[in-house]
């Protein structure tokens, strides 16, 4: 199990109640497309654009109270069972566009100058998931709401710290810039790492350079923001309670393990990916429990 900030929240689970288990499809159908089309393929990214433009065009169309979608487009499929949930549980458009708008950004943006920017992303990269959980749980309140941002964006940052090598094939670093430089961990430091391990190759002192001391200080400081936004956020698996708040409590917990895991792997983890194995489930349920 790797930590995923779509499949970080119940996707059709036995945990859900049956009357949510369409829509949460429906809602993880149309960001995981979405998702797809700025990521995968070999599309140019005029291409990409182009076609989140068919989705954005398509969520103004619900939001214009043109519920009933009959697209001609099968690209478009998604947005009538989309339609339909959004109507059935009167879900806020916000959300949908601000995921959009953090999909078009993946196409052309690489580079973070800093954690606002970084954070901006977030917001709207993966608050939005949690955001339209609590409306279809009737639970959007103020402060549940501020909880679930704070779980969503830490669970972000664990992907993203997990997945700094993945990340740097595609060309793209979410460590913030002005934190790279102040560490002194210049971008070669990646490209070397992920090239080595690309080759097969094997971590040696000599190969954790130019700076792994810099190295260690920026991943400790990034893992302990990650690991206090997903702490600060747990009460929201009480406020919740039953078997949402256990599934939710789970996941906050697996976040917090790919965290120690990171920690254990000194950062490394151009060589190994941490994930969570079928050893850590007792461990994450012993903790859900407590």
């Amino acid at each position: 199990m790797a930590v995923d900030h779509y499949e970080n929240f119940p996707v059709a689970s036995l945990l859900l109640p049956r009357r949510l288990r369409i829509p949460v499809q429906n809602i993880y159908r149309y960001a995981r497309n979405a998702d797809d089309i700025a990521d995968e393929g070999t599309a140019t990214s005029a291409q990409r654009l182009e076609q989140l433009g068919l989705y954005r065009d398509a969520l103004q169309r619900i939001a214009d109270g043109k519920l009933n979608l009959e697209p001609t487009d099968p690209r478009l499929a998604v947005f009538e069972p989309l339609a339909q949930t959004i109507g059935q549980h009167t879900l806020p458009m916000a959300p949908f566009f601000d995921l959009l708008s953090a999909f078009e950004q993946d196409v052309d943006t690489t580079r973070y100058a800093c954690d606002a920017d970084l954070f901006d992303y977030c917001r709207r990269s993966a608050n939005p998931v949690g955001t339209l959980m609590l409306h279809l749980y009737d639970k959007a309140t103020a402060d549940n709401l501020a909880f679930s941002d704070a779980i969503c964006t830490g669970l972000q940052l664990t992907n993203f710290w997990q997945d700094i090598a993945i990340d740097w094939q595609k060309n793209r670093i979410y460590l913030p810039q002005d934190k790279l430089k102040r560490h002194g961990v210049a971008e070669d430091f990646i490209a070397g790492q992920t090239r080595l391990s690309l080759l097969g190759g094997k971590q040696t002192e000599s190969s954790f350079r130019p700076s792994p001391e810099g190295w260690q200080t920026l991943m400790s400081e990034q893992v302990a923001q990650a690991r206090e936004l997903l702490i600060s956020g747990l009460p929201l698996t009480h406020r919740l309670g039953g078997r949402i708040g256990f599934e939710l409590k789970l996941v906050v917990h697996g976040g917090l393990r790919i965290l120690e895991r990171l920690e254990q792997l000194h950062y490394d983890m151009f060589f190994q990916r941490p994930t969570l194995t079928k050893s850590d489930w007792a461990l994450l349920l012993w903790r859900a429990l407590g």
